[in-house]
Protein backbone atom coordinates (compact mmCIF):
# COMPACT_ATOMS: atom_id res chain seq x y z
CA UNK A 1 0.00 0.00 0.00
CA UNK A 2 1.46 3.59 -0.81
CA UNK A 3 2.09 5.57 1.97
CA UNK A 4 -0.16 8.84 2.34
CA UNK A 5 0.89 12.03 2.54
CA UNK A 6 0.27 14.53 4.43
CA UNK A 7 0.05 18.41 3.69
CA UNK A 8 -0.11 20.85 6.48
CA UNK A 9 -1.30 24.40 5.40
CA UNK A 10 1.60 26.85 4.28
CA UNK A 11 0.27 28.86 7.23
CA UNK A 12 0.99 26.13 9.87
CA UNK A 13 4.16 25.14 8.08
CA UNK A 14 5.84 28.36 8.58
CA UNK A 15 4.92 28.99 11.99
CA UNK A 16 6.29 25.50 12.81
CA UNK A 17 9.91 26.72 11.26
CA UNK A 18 9.45 29.28 13.07
CA UNK A 19 9.12 27.68 16.17
CA UNK A 20 12.28 25.51 15.20
CA UNK A 21 15.53 26.13 17.18
CA UNK A 22 18.27 27.73 15.19
CA UNK A 23 21.33 26.00 14.41
CA UNK A 24 24.28 27.05 16.82
CA UNK A 25 27.03 28.55 15.32
CA UNK A 26 31.14 28.20 16.14
CA UNK A 27 33.31 31.24 15.75
CA UNK A 28 35.70 30.25 12.83
CA UNK A 29 38.41 33.83 12.49
CA UNK A 30 40.69 34.13 10.15
CA UNK A 31 43.45 35.80 11.10
CA UNK A 32 45.17 38.31 8.64
CA UNK A 33 48.69 39.34 9.46
CA UNK A 34 51.92 40.23 8.11
CA UNK A 35 53.94 37.00 8.14
CA UNK A 36 56.77 38.08 5.60
CA UNK A 37 58.48 41.30 4.27
CA UNK A 38 59.67 44.48 6.43
CA UNK A 39 56.22 44.09 8.37
CA UNK A 40 57.30 40.61 9.57
CA UNK A 41 58.36 41.75 12.60
CA UNK A 42 55.66 43.60 13.67
CA UNK A 43 53.64 40.34 12.70
CA UNK A 44 54.90 37.94 15.39
CA UNK A 45 54.27 40.24 18.20
CA UNK A 46 50.64 40.14 17.23
CA UNK A 47 50.77 36.34 16.23
CA UNK A 48 52.45 35.80 19.50
CA UNK A 49 49.82 37.82 21.66
CA UNK A 50 47.20 36.61 19.72
CA UNK A 51 47.96 32.93 20.44
CA UNK A 52 49.09 33.68 24.61
CA UNK A 53 45.54 35.72 24.49
CA UNK A 54 43.58 32.30 22.97
CA UNK A 55 45.34 29.98 25.74
CA UNK A 56 44.71 32.35 28.32
CA UNK A 57 41.17 32.88 27.46
CA UNK A 58 40.59 29.38 27.07
CA UNK A 59 40.02 29.14 23.62
CA UNK A 60 42.86 26.91 22.08
CA UNK A 61 42.06 23.55 23.36
CA UNK A 62 39.03 22.02 24.95
CA UNK A 63 35.12 22.08 24.38
CA UNK A 64 34.96 26.19 23.63
CA UNK A 65 38.18 25.68 21.19
CA UNK A 66 37.57 28.12 18.10
CA UNK A 67 39.18 27.43 14.62
CA UNK A 68 41.93 29.95 13.64
CA UNK A 69 43.31 30.23 10.22
CA UNK A 70 46.15 32.78 9.81
CA UNK A 71 46.69 34.41 6.21
CA UNK A 72 49.61 36.80 5.42
CA UNK A 73 49.16 39.82 3.64
CA UNK A 74 52.51 40.39 2.63
CA UNK A 75 52.61 43.80 3.81
CA UNK A 76 50.40 44.42 0.65
CA UNK A 77 46.60 45.89 0.54
CA UNK A 78 45.83 43.77 -2.65
CA UNK A 79 46.96 40.27 -1.05
CA UNK A 80 45.41 41.70 1.81
CA UNK A 81 41.83 41.75 0.39
CA UNK A 82 42.52 38.46 -1.68
CA UNK A 83 43.42 36.82 1.74
CA UNK A 84 40.54 38.20 3.26
CA UNK A 85 38.19 37.23 0.70
CA UNK A 86 39.51 33.31 0.56
CA UNK A 87 39.11 33.26 4.44
CA UNK A 88 35.33 34.67 3.49
CA UNK A 89 34.10 32.77 0.48
CA UNK A 90 36.25 29.23 0.92
CA UNK A 91 37.17 28.93 4.47
CA UNK A 92 33.46 30.33 5.46
CA UNK A 93 35.34 32.08 8.53
CA UNK A 94 32.88 34.72 10.49
CA UNK A 95 35.49 36.98 12.29
CA UNK A 96 38.12 38.48 10.38
CA UNK A 97 41.17 40.14 13.13
CA UNK A 98 44.51 40.82 12.85
CA UNK A 99 45.18 43.89 10.08
CA UNK A 100 48.22 45.81 11.55
CA UNK A 101 48.33 48.09 8.14
CA UNK A 102 45.29 50.84 7.65
CA UNK A 103 45.81 50.61 3.51
CA UNK A 104 45.61 46.63 4.11
CA UNK A 105 42.54 47.04 6.73
CA UNK A 106 40.92 49.53 4.43
CA UNK A 107 41.43 47.43 0.85
CA UNK A 108 40.12 44.54 2.94
CA UNK A 109 37.23 45.80 5.17
CA UNK A 110 33.92 45.74 2.90
CA UNK A 111 34.60 42.30 1.77
CA UNK A 112 33.88 41.10 5.80
CA UNK A 113 31.48 43.87 6.95
CA UNK A 114 29.13 42.66 3.22
CA UNK A 115 29.70 39.02 4.39
CA UNK A 116 27.79 40.28 7.32
CA UNK A 117 30.95 38.77 9.08
CA UNK A 118 32.80 40.46 12.36
CA UNK A 119 35.80 42.59 11.67
CA UNK A 120 37.86 43.09 15.11
CA UNK A 121 41.02 44.44 14.45
CA UNK A 122 43.75 44.42 16.60
CA UNK A 123 45.95 46.79 15.43
CA UNK A 124 44.68 49.39 12.51
CA UNK A 125 42.09 52.47 13.56
CA UNK A 126 41.41 54.30 10.66
CA UNK A 127 39.81 57.68 10.90
CA UNK A 128 37.04 56.54 8.34
CA UNK A 129 35.70 53.74 10.75
CA UNK A 130 35.36 56.17 13.56
CA UNK A 131 33.29 58.22 11.68
CA UNK A 132 31.04 58.12 9.14
CA UNK A 133 31.68 54.77 8.16
CA UNK A 134 31.15 53.14 11.52
CA UNK A 135 30.05 49.61 11.72
CA UNK A 136 27.92 47.59 14.46
CA UNK A 137 30.49 44.80 13.02
CA UNK A 138 33.39 46.63 13.12
CA UNK A 139 35.71 46.87 16.19
CA UNK A 140 39.30 48.23 16.96
CA UNK A 141 40.96 46.89 19.87
CA UNK A 142 44.27 49.46 20.10
CA UNK A 143 43.47 52.27 19.00
CA UNK A 144 41.84 54.94 16.79
CA UNK A 145 45.11 55.93 14.80
CA UNK A 146 45.12 60.09 15.35
CA UNK A 147 44.40 58.99 19.08
CA UNK A 148 47.46 57.09 19.22
CA UNK A 149 49.50 60.11 18.47
CA UNK A 150 47.63 62.62 20.22
CA UNK A 151 49.25 62.94 23.06
CA UNK A 152 52.65 63.68 21.10
CA UNK A 153 51.01 67.03 20.04
CA UNK A 154 49.58 67.83 23.45
CA UNK A 155 53.18 66.67 25.47
CA UNK A 156 55.27 69.29 22.56
CA UNK A 157 52.36 72.23 23.80
CA UNK A 158 52.74 70.96 27.11
CA UNK A 159 56.39 71.64 27.05
CA UNK A 160 56.01 74.85 25.01
CA UNK A 161 57.82 73.97 21.99
CA UNK A 162 57.33 76.63 19.48
CA UNK A 163 58.84 74.75 16.37
CA UNK A 164 58.00 70.95 15.88
CA UNK A 165 59.06 68.96 12.71
CA UNK A 166 56.59 66.03 11.95
CA UNK A 167 57.70 62.80 10.07
CA UNK A 168 55.45 59.75 9.12
CA UNK A 169 55.04 57.21 6.23
CA UNK A 170 52.89 58.33 3.15
CA UNK A 171 49.72 55.71 3.78
CA UNK A 172 46.42 56.35 5.59
CA UNK A 173 48.16 55.85 9.43
CA UNK A 174 50.93 58.43 8.27
CA UNK A 175 48.14 60.89 7.66
CA UNK A 176 46.26 59.96 10.95
CA UNK A 177 49.24 60.05 12.78
CA UNK A 178 49.97 63.68 12.07
CA UNK A 179 47.13 64.94 11.68
CA UNK A 180 46.18 63.87 15.43
CA UNK A 181 49.47 65.50 16.09
CA UNK A 182 48.19 68.89 14.84
CA UNK A 183 45.23 68.58 16.21
CA UNK A 184 46.40 68.94 19.87
CA UNK A 185 49.96 70.96 19.01
CA UNK A 186 49.15 75.00 18.26
CA UNK A 187 52.48 75.86 17.88
CA UNK A 188 54.68 76.49 13.92
CA UNK A 189 54.97 73.06 12.20
CA UNK A 190 58.60 73.75 10.98
CA UNK A 191 58.87 70.28 8.70
CA UNK A 192 55.96 68.05 7.21
CA UNK A 193 57.57 65.16 5.61
CA UNK A 194 55.88 61.90 4.42
CA UNK A 195 58.29 59.43 2.83
CA UNK A 196 57.39 56.02 1.18
CA UNK A 197 56.06 53.25 3.39
CA UNK A 198 58.93 50.89 1.61
CA UNK A 199 61.38 53.63 1.80
CA UNK A 200 64.75 52.87 4.06
CA UNK A 201 67.02 55.81 3.05
CA UNK A 202 66.47 58.92 4.96
CA UNK A 203 69.07 60.80 4.22
CA UNK A 204 67.38 63.47 2.28
CA UNK A 205 64.44 64.06 5.11
CA UNK A 206 66.46 64.22 7.84
CA UNK A 207 68.53 66.58 6.11
CA UNK A 208 65.22 68.65 5.74
CA UNK A 209 65.15 67.71 9.48
CA UNK A 210 67.54 69.50 10.04
CA UNK A 211 67.53 72.31 8.31
CA UNK A 212 63.78 73.19 9.66
CA UNK A 213 65.23 74.73 12.96
CA UNK A 214 63.06 72.89 14.39
CA UNK A 215 63.12 72.52 18.06
CA UNK A 216 61.93 69.11 18.12
CA UNK A 217 60.81 66.06 15.79
CA UNK A 218 57.84 63.65 15.87
CA UNK A 219 58.33 60.73 14.26
CA UNK A 220 56.09 57.69 13.57
CA UNK A 221 57.79 54.61 11.79
CA UNK A 222 56.52 50.78 12.90
CA UNK A 223 59.23 47.91 12.75
CA UNK A 224 62.07 47.81 10.51
CA UNK A 225 61.64 50.53 8.93
CA UNK A 226 61.31 52.34 12.50
CA UNK A 227 64.83 50.56 13.59
CA UNK A 228 66.25 52.32 10.62
CA UNK A 229 65.03 55.68 10.72
CA UNK A 230 66.25 55.77 14.46
CA UNK A 231 69.72 54.62 13.71
CA UNK A 232 70.31 57.36 10.35
CA UNK A 233 69.07 59.90 12.98
CA UNK A 234 71.03 59.11 15.87
CA UNK A 235 74.17 58.54 12.48
CA UNK A 236 73.95 62.27 11.90
CA UNK A 237 74.17 63.64 15.30
CA UNK A 238 70.64 65.20 15.89
CA UNK A 239 69.74 62.75 18.73
CA UNK A 240 70.47 65.23 21.13
CA UNK A 241 70.24 68.49 19.29
CA UNK A 242 66.71 68.03 18.09
CA UNK A 243 65.15 65.56 20.15
CA UNK A 244 62.63 62.84 19.27
CA UNK A 245 58.92 62.75 20.35
CA UNK A 246 57.25 59.22 19.52
CA UNK A 247 54.01 57.16 19.88
CA UNK A 248 54.72 53.96 21.22
CA UNK A 249 54.98 51.72 17.89
CA UNK A 250 58.17 53.90 17.21
CA UNK A 251 60.04 53.45 20.20
CA UNK A 252 59.20 49.84 21.71
CA UNK A 253 60.85 47.28 22.86
CA UNK A 254 61.76 45.79 19.53
CA UNK A 255 63.05 48.74 18.15
CA UNK A 256 65.04 49.83 21.20
CA UNK A 257 66.29 45.93 21.36
CA UNK A 258 67.53 46.83 17.85
CA UNK A 259 69.27 50.17 17.56
CA UNK A 260 71.11 49.96 21.55
CA UNK A 261 70.88 53.38 22.99
CA UNK A 262 70.02 55.99 19.73
CA UNK A 263 66.74 56.27 21.19
CA UNK A 264 67.81 57.63 24.78
CA UNK A 265 66.90 60.97 24.86
CA UNK A 266 63.77 60.50 23.00
CA UNK A 267 60.34 61.05 24.43
CA UNK A 268 57.49 58.15 24.21
CA UNK A 269 53.31 58.54 24.56
CA UNK A 270 51.60 55.39 24.62
CA UNK A 271 48.44 53.89 26.03
CA UNK A 272 50.40 50.72 27.48
CA UNK A 273 54.07 49.54 28.84
CA UNK A 274 54.96 46.42 30.27
CA UNK A 275 55.54 47.91 33.54
CA UNK A 276 51.64 48.34 34.04
CA UNK A 277 50.70 46.94 37.43
CA UNK A 278 47.57 45.30 36.68
CA UNK A 279 46.73 41.23 36.70
CA UNK A 280 46.54 41.17 33.28
CA UNK A 281 49.37 42.96 31.97
CA UNK A 282 51.32 41.18 35.10
CA UNK A 283 50.09 37.39 33.27
CA UNK A 284 50.65 38.77 29.52
CA UNK A 285 53.81 39.89 30.20
CA UNK A 286 55.51 37.11 31.60
CA UNK A 287 53.80 34.57 29.55
CA UNK A 288 55.58 36.94 26.22
CA UNK A 289 58.38 36.58 28.11
CA UNK A 290 58.49 33.13 27.95
CA UNK A 291 57.57 32.02 25.12
CA UNK A 292 59.46 34.57 22.82
CA UNK A 293 62.49 34.94 25.22
CA UNK A 294 62.20 38.92 25.13
CA UNK A 295 59.79 41.55 26.20
CA UNK A 296 56.32 42.00 24.77
CA UNK A 297 55.48 45.45 22.18
CA UNK A 298 52.33 46.94 22.45
CA UNK A 299 51.10 44.96 19.61
CA UNK A 300 51.60 41.60 21.42
CA UNK A 301 49.38 43.43 24.14
CA UNK A 302 46.97 44.51 21.77
CA UNK A 303 46.70 41.29 20.40
CA UNK A 304 46.04 39.60 23.27
CA UNK A 305 43.58 41.84 24.86
CA UNK A 306 41.90 41.12 21.01
CA UNK A 307 41.47 37.27 22.32
CA UNK A 308 40.45 38.07 25.42
CA UNK A 309 37.37 40.46 24.42
CA UNK A 310 36.74 37.73 21.87
CA UNK A 311 36.53 35.20 24.53
CA UNK A 312 34.33 37.07 26.75
CA UNK A 313 31.97 37.99 24.31
CA UNK A 314 31.65 34.27 23.44
CA UNK A 315 31.23 33.86 27.04
CA UNK A 316 27.82 35.81 27.07
CA UNK A 317 26.29 34.03 24.25
CA UNK A 318 27.44 30.71 25.39
CA UNK A 319 29.76 30.43 22.66
CA UNK A 320 27.25 30.71 19.43
CA UNK A 321 27.54 33.13 17.05
CA UNK A 322 24.45 31.99 14.98
CA UNK A 323 23.12 35.71 16.06
CA UNK A 324 25.26 38.28 14.91
CA UNK A 325 23.52 41.40 16.94
CA UNK A 326 23.74 39.69 20.07
CA UNK A 327 27.84 38.96 19.73
CA UNK A 328 28.56 42.46 18.32
CA UNK A 329 26.70 43.53 21.41
CA UNK A 330 28.46 41.24 23.27
CA UNK A 331 32.00 42.17 21.98
CA UNK A 332 30.78 45.90 22.23
CA UNK A 333 30.22 45.61 26.14
CA UNK A 334 34.28 44.63 26.20
CA UNK A 335 33.73 42.74 29.24
CA UNK A 336 37.11 41.71 30.04
CA UNK A 337 40.64 42.27 32.03
CA UNK A 338 42.77 44.48 29.57
CA UNK A 339 46.66 45.17 29.84
CA UNK A 340 45.56 48.47 29.62
CA UNK A 341 43.95 48.37 33.16
CA UNK A 342 41.10 50.88 32.56
CA UNK A 343 39.45 50.16 29.17
CA UNK A 344 35.81 50.79 27.02
CA UNK A 345 34.61 50.84 23.83
CA UNK A 346 33.31 54.44 22.54
CA UNK A 347 29.60 54.39 20.96
CA UNK A 348 31.93 54.04 17.40
CA UNK A 349 33.68 50.54 18.85
CA UNK A 350 36.69 52.50 19.11
CA UNK A 351 38.77 52.49 22.48
CA UNK A 352 38.50 55.02 25.48
CA UNK A 353 41.96 55.02 27.06
CA UNK A 354 44.57 56.63 29.31
CA UNK A 355 47.50 58.15 27.51
CA UNK A 356 51.21 58.89 29.30
CA UNK A 357 54.10 60.11 28.02
CA UNK A 358 58.09 59.37 29.31
CA UNK A 359 61.75 59.56 28.80
CA UNK A 360 63.77 56.84 26.84
CA UNK A 361 66.63 56.52 29.31
CA UNK A 362 69.67 54.52 29.01
CA UNK A 363 69.67 50.81 30.22
CA UNK A 364 73.24 49.62 30.76
CA UNK A 365 75.98 49.77 28.14
CA UNK A 366 73.89 49.69 25.43
CA UNK A 367 70.32 49.36 25.51
CA UNK A 368 67.41 51.68 26.54
CA UNK A 369 64.14 51.70 28.33
CA UNK A 370 61.18 53.83 29.23
CA UNK A 371 61.39 55.83 31.98
CA UNK A 372 58.77 57.18 34.49
CA UNK A 373 55.76 57.65 33.26
CA UNK A 374 53.34 61.12 33.45
CA UNK A 375 49.88 61.58 32.45
CA UNK A 376 48.68 63.29 29.12
CA UNK A 377 45.44 62.33 28.50
CA UNK A 378 42.38 60.56 30.69
CA UNK A 379 39.68 58.74 29.30
CA UNK A 380 40.52 59.86 26.25
CA UNK A 381 38.31 59.90 22.95
CA UNK A 382 38.98 60.29 19.24
CA UNK A 383 37.50 63.16 17.65
CA UNK A 384 35.24 60.98 14.84
CA UNK A 385 32.74 59.63 17.63
CA UNK A 386 30.31 62.50 16.87
CA UNK A 387 30.03 61.68 12.90
CA UNK A 388 29.33 57.82 14.07
CA UNK A 389 25.61 57.29 13.52
CA UNK A 390 25.34 53.12 15.05
CA UNK A 391 22.15 51.63 14.82
CA UNK A 392 20.39 51.78 18.08
CA UNK A 393 20.04 48.56 18.76
CA UNK A 394 23.65 48.29 18.58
Amino acid sequence: MPRARILLPAALTASLLACAPALAEKLKIGFVVTQSGPGAVVGQDLLAGFKIGLNHAGLDTGPNAVEVIYEDDQFKPDVGRLVTSKLLERDKVNLVSGMIWSNVLLASAKPVLDAGAILVSANAGPSEFAGRQCHPNFFGVAFQNDTLHEPGGQYAQNKGIKRLAMIAPNYPAGKDALNGVKRFYKGEVAAELYPALDQFDFAAEIAQLRASKAEAVYFFFAGAQAITFLKQYNQAGLSQSLPLIGAIPSLDATVRGATGQAAVGAVVTTFWDDSFDNPANKKFVAAFAADQKRMPTSYGATAYDTANLIGSALRKVNFDVADRKAFSAALAAADFASTRGKFKFNTNHMPIQNFHAGPIIADGADKSKVGALEPVFTDHKDSFAGACQMPANQ
